[in-house]
């Protein structure tokens, strides 16, 4: 992997807990497509989707969420999720981010997309763990160290 990019897609709710991460090798329609099946599988459907400047996210969440298909079990009609895009608005979601970026920088980028997608992996869920959200973290009185220690078990 030396010297070539990568992509950390990364989602966030409204109140800053991480929704999905996905590691890509490429920043396109069909890996943005992935990363929101995934969130979309997992959390259920959002009202709003706050994005960057980026067309190909627009293009991912309507393609994921076209008009035809808005029916909930019930078969009533949703509205459309509603995107916000601009440029200022994921300033959360870049805040959360550098939790990640401070832990990549000195290690100088990584040897191969393994490496990276295992080591990313562990990165967010350390730092879920930070915030409340894993499974384990819901006990205050045990450490991050034990969590992780429940979670290698």
């Amino acid at each position: 992997m030396s010297g070539q990019w990568r992509y950390l897609y990364r989602g966030t709710d409204s109140n800053g807990d991480t929704v999905e991460f996905w590691f890509s090798e490429r920043r396109n329609l069909t890996a943005a497509k992935r990363f929101l099946r995934n969130a979309l599988k997992r959390h259920g459907r959002p009202e709003r989707i706050v994005i960057d400047g980026s067309q190909t996210n627009k293009e991912a969440i309507l393609s994921c969420d076209p008009a035809s298909r808005l029916e909930d079990r019930s078969r009533r009609r949703l509205k459309p999720i509603r995107i916000r895009q601009s440029r200022y608005l994921n300033n959360r979601i870049e805040q959360d981010h550098r939790a990640i970026k401070r832990r990549v920088r000195p290690m100088l980028g990584f040897q191969s997309a393994a490496t990276a997608r295992v080591i990313l992996g562990g990165i967010e869920m350390v730092h879920m763990m930070r915030k409340g959200q894993a499974k384990y973290a819901r006990n205050r009185q045990v450490s991050l160290a034990e969590q992780f220690d429940l979670l290698a078990a």
